[in-house]
């Protein structure tokens, strides 16, 4: 697989990324190296091995669930700086971007 800049320019939008032309030429050289390396992983011999589908044989204990108590809606909006009868109320912080 060759690594042109129809590529990078590609992952770069997908990732929401800008790069300068320095800076795309190394990105072009680190994805050729990984996938060289990928690309020699797929000479291993791999017959009769099988797949790896969890690093170990051990499993999770987990805890019971219990029903604890919990504080009412208006305590808990007592020390809310904005909120109304039944939500906390935040500041905006997404802001959709012109021009994507």
């Amino acid at each position: 697989m060759e690594v042109n800049d129809a590529l990078v320019d590609k992952l770069a939008q997908l990732a929401k990324l800008k790069f300068n032309a320095s800076e795309k030429e190394e990105i072009k050289n680190d994805l050729q190296k990984m996938i060289a390396f990928i690309e020699k992983l797929n000479e291993l011999d791999t017959t009769g091995v099988e797949p790896l589908l969890h690093m170990t044989d051990e499993t999770n204990v987990l805890r019971e669930d219990e029903v604890k108590g919990s504080i009412s809606r208006e305590d808990a909006m007592k020390n809310a700086p904005m909120h109304d009868e039944q939500f906390f109320k935040v500041p905006k912080v997404i802001k959709k971007v012109s021009g994507e």
